[in-house]
């Protein structure tokens, strides 16, 4: 019988937050032994799988990037290869590689109070051991994203694409395109195919916010040049942090007005021929959804061109030659893209026990966004949904460290969130905090937060960084145990 490899901590994922988490475990806890499983067969993740024309970040590469290693390239908002050459050029840089196991897709994780160590399990029957388990996947499904079954797809005589599995062999030279969308993708995807297909039309039944900003950081150009290179990366890494965390505060406390001011930003870049209403005036308030950001107004600049449109109707089915609306128009194509969403799943869809006990993630609390009450030894790392999604990983993985540091100190073997102090922290409600499509359909499989810290996720940089780095661990919710006693795991209230 082979003998399960056992480490210190289990990471799940090397991505752009799993190669962060292991930079800062080797920076803050060298003696700890640890491993990442990665279900595929490279680094990178989400900017690895991606690869439809245009993929890029929608938040600047300051925040984005790690605050250990400063973002080099002239590119504020960067394009998905860049990104991916800087996660991988970070691994490198802090010999990670080796200890990732490429091709483990974790299936399972069962923890033993009694031996303080959670067994986890992957697809070809690999088993390992560790003491703390620290998932960092995210939060959507990397085997197909949200899929809407459109009548009349199998008639279509072109081809039919979604964009998290582009098909290198596609051909859209020459061609009409249609796509169907109104979110980040759909907005990318537009003026990135724009100027070599024929024509583009972006179809949505309901509009988005989309703000413009230049590509490149000017400010930033002139701090890089006059500071020593970590210390620009600082200085603009909190401008960045401070002015966004401004403009969000600004955007929710007076809604009216921030959507007049961004209605009116987008005329203004408009063709005549294209009106505001209805093809820019959501129906909600600015960031009730994730804002679309379109760098050097690239989306602005196709519509101008003329090698791209906008219509914002409702789909009746497909045809043989492209898409019939329920207003009776039918758009032409060769080509459709279908940029219908994303399909979210908590823990990687990782099936967890604690003593035998199944975890359900839609009945779980979360602890400071990161741990669940009753479930010893894990963490979850996830972004923010209003900052770059980095900011919290890194907070995250930073509060692990500590922790484990802690439990080192004292003598510990486990730390558990009080499942019973969640109770008091008022009504649950959804972890991710949007009223977008594909997070409502998600939302009864993802755990929930409170109305209270600690088990409240605050979407602000500022407070959990002082929160995560000033407070107390032992704040009477979490709960240690030694290696003589054996962790309470009670049911979820």
């Amino acid at each position: 019988m082979t003998t399960a490899e056992h480490v210190d901590v289990l990471i799940v994922g090397a991505g752009l937050s799993g190669v962060g988490a292991a930079c800062r475990l080797q920076e803050r806890l060298p003696g700890k032994t640890y491993a990442i499983l990665e279900a595929r067969d490279t680094i990178g993740g989400t900017w690895d799988l991606f690869r439809y024309p245009g993929i890029r970040s929608d938040s600047d590469m300051f925040t984005l990037g790690y605050p250990f290693r400063p973002w080099k390239d002239p590119k504020a908002i960067a394009d998905g290869p860049s990104i991916l050459a800087y996660v991988r050029e970070t691994a490198a840089a802090h010999d990670i590689e080796r200890h990732i196991r490429f091709g483990h897709r974790v299936v399972s994780a069962s923890w033993s109070s009694a031996d303080a160590v959670w067994t986890v399990s992957t697809a070809h029957g690999v088993t390992f051991t560790c003491r703390f388990l620290y998932l960092c996947s995210g939060y959507y499904s990397y085997e197909n994203g949200h899929v809407v079954d459109f009548p009349g797809g199998d008639e279509f005589a072109g081809d039919i694409v979604h964009p998290q599995h582009w098909p290198d062999e596609l051909d859209y030279d020459g061609k009409q395109v249609v796509v169907i969308g109104s979110g980040a993708t759909a907005v990318t995807l537009v003026p990135a195919m724009a100027p070599r297909a024929a024509r583009v039309t972006m179809l949505q039944r309901s509009p988005s916010y989309i703000v413009a900003r230049p590509g490149r950081d000017a400010l930033a150009d002139r701090i890089r040049a006059l500071l020593p290179e970590k210390l620009a990366h600082r200085v603009v890494r909190g401008k960045n942090v401070v002015l966004g965390t401004f403009f969000f505060q600004l955007l929710r406390r007076l809604p009216d007005r921030a959507s007049l001011a961004l209605r009116k930003r987008v005329a203004a870049q408009l063709p005549a021929s294209i009106p505001v209403d209805p093809h820019f005036v959501p129906d909600y308030h600015p960031w009730d959804q994730r804002l679309c950001l379109v760098p050097d107004a690239d989306l602005f600049q196709a519509l101008r061109s003329g090698k791209a449109d906008i219509v914002t109707d409702r789909i009746s089915r497909f045809t043989v030659s492209g898409v019939l609306l329920e207003s009776g128009r039918e758009l032409p194509a060769d080509v459709i893209v279908t940029a219908t969403g994303l399909r979210l799943v908590a823990f990687g869809g990782i099936a967890l026990t604690v003593d035998g006990r199944t975890i359900e993630p839609g009945e779980q609390r979360a602890y400071k966004g990161m741990m669940f009450g009753g479930i010893p030894n894990l963490a979850w790392c996830v972004g923010y949904t209003n900052n770059s999604w980095t900011l919290r990983a890194d907070l995250t993985s930073q509060y692990v460290c500590r922790l484990l540091q802690y439990l080192d100190r004292r003598g510990f073997v486990s730390c558990t969130p009080d499942v019973a102090s969640a109770s008091s922290a008022g009504r649950p409600r959804p972890i991710v905090d949007l009223a977008s499509g594909y997070i409502k359909r998600a939302a009864p499989g993802l755990p929930k937060q409170g109305e209270r810290r600690p088990w409240m996720m605050r979407q602000n940089y500022l407070l959990d960084l002082a929160d995560m780095r000033l407070n107390r661990l032992d704040d009477g919710v979490m709960r240690f145990g030694r290696a003589e006693e054996r962790v309470a795991a009670p049911s979820q209230p």
